[in-house]
């Protein structure tokens, strides 16, 4: 317990850090904002990304009449007094920025190369000679499905002025896809051009994302799913709860939190699509409790692989190393979920995403090898104390769980030939199914759970109990009291008497055993 504190103590800091980044970052969805943001090098160009999303076109959806858009809003561009040095106040066009917007299929349209050589953004003499650009702005080929996409909006500088507004405009959506917004400038003479403002992208449904709507929808499904779960669940609980067990009270736990997180997803994410911002408190919330959710429901499923109430009373020594993986995981999770959700809705860097995703995943493969091992374990005594009813619960609980991480295995694989194959995001309708299988899978293991562990009049004879006659043997022993004469009752029961003093020796003595080991 004295590790574990330490390790809270370590750890804490850490997550109070990054809660309190979060809280402290303009956190806006499909209104991207931008605050004096710089512009970085790439190749013969100066970019800045403004976003990309996926956006169904304006009546594409018979459901939804809404129009789809995106919008320029109070964007300024800022460059420095030495790049103003080099013109006077007389001297009109003295440094050109560019907004391109296009579609992801349309991604080879923007730039190209010379005879073969690197590939470049911006025009050059020689590319103005074979393509026709002009040198010193954006080379951009017209789309093959409409001429004005990509789309280019321009941006003078005048004489020696430090700053520029871009002239506000919607630009209409006609085709559904995967968009990218970037602000280019090929002069290096700007160099050190920052930008503010914000750009605002809109679904006809909507402010939220096209890749994100589904899940919305998905949310809506697996918070009635949980609320008839925790319907059918309940009535038994009221029913039998004068049998009711520890294990079952932390299945109870389980189902609330599980609907509590799916429905606190689904108005998030409603709220997100009618104002087009994530509050940060109500987005932190949500992920918090998912956090909670997960640990608890990993914790339980390896409790019940332990033989938590079934063949032990408590879990002895291996509490507080069962505390400290819990508290271990949900810190892991807590803060990939926090980098995932709580701030802009573009992907985070691939390095910072890989050093948050790794710790959890780690994590996860950890638990899964001691769940199976203490399983292991677990069957081997019901099978050597011949308890026939825990066994067969335990088997089929076995298998359950043989079957998730078979399944599991499976979509990681699908998931890394996913995103492999899909580098540009242009599968983003399908890409929710990703999110959604976890939840799913979860759910699937709660319900296999709360089917094998059922309140019950029979509930007490899958607890554990320090009295030898485990219900197997009763079993047993009143089918052979119904085949055996009347004077041989007594020959049959001190036959079951040295049974059962036999297996309580095998009971204590393994139990000691491990408490040793423990």
């Amino acid at each position: 317990m004295e590790s574990l504190r330490t390790r809270s103590v370590t750890f804490l800091p850490i997550l109070f850090l990054v809660l309190a980044l979060a809280l402290a970052a303009t956190v806006s969805g499909s209104i991207h904002t931008y605050d004096r943001e710089s512009f970085r090098e790439n190749g013969n160009a100066y970019l800045l990304p403004g976003g990309s999303e996926g956006i169904v076109a304006a009546g594409e959806s018979r459901s939804f009449n809404g129009k789809s858009y995106i919008k320029f809003e109070n964007i300024t561009f800022w460059r420095t007094a030495e790049a103003a040095s080099y013109y006077t106040s007389m001297e009109h066009s003295t440094g050109l920025v560019q907004a391109i917007m296009f579609e992801a299929s349309d991604r080879d349209n923007i730039g190209g190369s010379a005879y073969g050589g690197q590939r470049s953004l911006c025009c050059t003499a020689d590319l103005a000679k074979l393509e026709g650009c002009r040198q010193g702005e954006v080379l951009r080929r017209p789309s093959s499905g409409d001429i004005n996409w990509p789309y280019v909006l321009n941006t003078q500088f005048s004489g020696d002025d430090l700053s520029v507004d871009l002239v506000p405009e919607e630009v209409p959506i006609t085709k559904t896809g995967m968009y990218n917004l970037f602000f280019i400038f090929c002069d290096p003479r700007l160099k050190g051009l920052t930008m503010s403002g914000k750009t605002v992208w809109r679904n006809p449904t909507g402010y939220l994302p096209g890749r994100m709507a589904s899940l919305m929808t998905f949310y809506i499904f697996m918070s009635l799913a949980y609320l008839l779960l925790g319907l059918i669940w309940f009535s038994q609980y009221v029913r039998f709860w004068r049998e009711i067990l520890q294990l079952q009270n932390c299945i109870t736990l389980v189902i609330v939190l599980g609907l509590f997180e799916m429905t606190l997803w689904y108005f998030e994410y409603a709220n997100f699509n009618t104002t087009g911002i994530r509050p940060v408190g109500i987005t932190a919330w949500v992920v918090t409790v998912g956090a909670i959710r997960k640990t608890v429901s990993r914790i339980l499923i390896l409790c019940v692989s332990m033989g938590y109430g079934v063949v032990r009373p408590t879990l002895g020594g291996l509490t507080s190393k069962v505390l400290l993986l819990g508290f271990t995981y949900f810190l892991a999770n807590e803060l990939l979920d926090i980098s995932e959700n709580v701030g802009s809705i573009n992907d985070i860097s691939g390095k910072a995403r890989l050093f948050l995703v790794l710790p959890d995943a780690f994590l996860d493969a950890f638990l899964i090898l001691w769940i199976f091992t203490s399983l292991s374990k677990t069957l081997e005594k019901l099978q050597a104390r011949k308890s026939s009813a825990k066994l067969e619960t335990y088997r089929k609980f076995a298998n359950a769980l043989t079957v998730a991480v078979v399944a599991s295995v499976a979509w990681i694989a699908y998931e890394v030939y996913f995103k492999a194959t899909d580098p540009f995001s242009e599968r983003w309708q399908s890409a929710w199914i990703i999110t959604a299988f976890w939840d799913v899978l979860a759910f699937v293991v709660l319900c296999v759970i709360c089917y094998l562990w059922a309140p019950s009049q029979n509930s007490k004879r899958y607890a554990y109990s320090d009295e030898t006659g485990e219900e197997a043997d009763d079993e047993e022993t009143i089918s052979l009291t119904k085949v055996v004469t009347e004077g041989d009752i007594s020959l049959a029961k001190r036959d079951t008497d040295k049974h059962s003093s036999h297996a309580d020796g095998f009971s204590h003595d393994d139990d000691v055993e491990e408490d040793k080991r423990e």
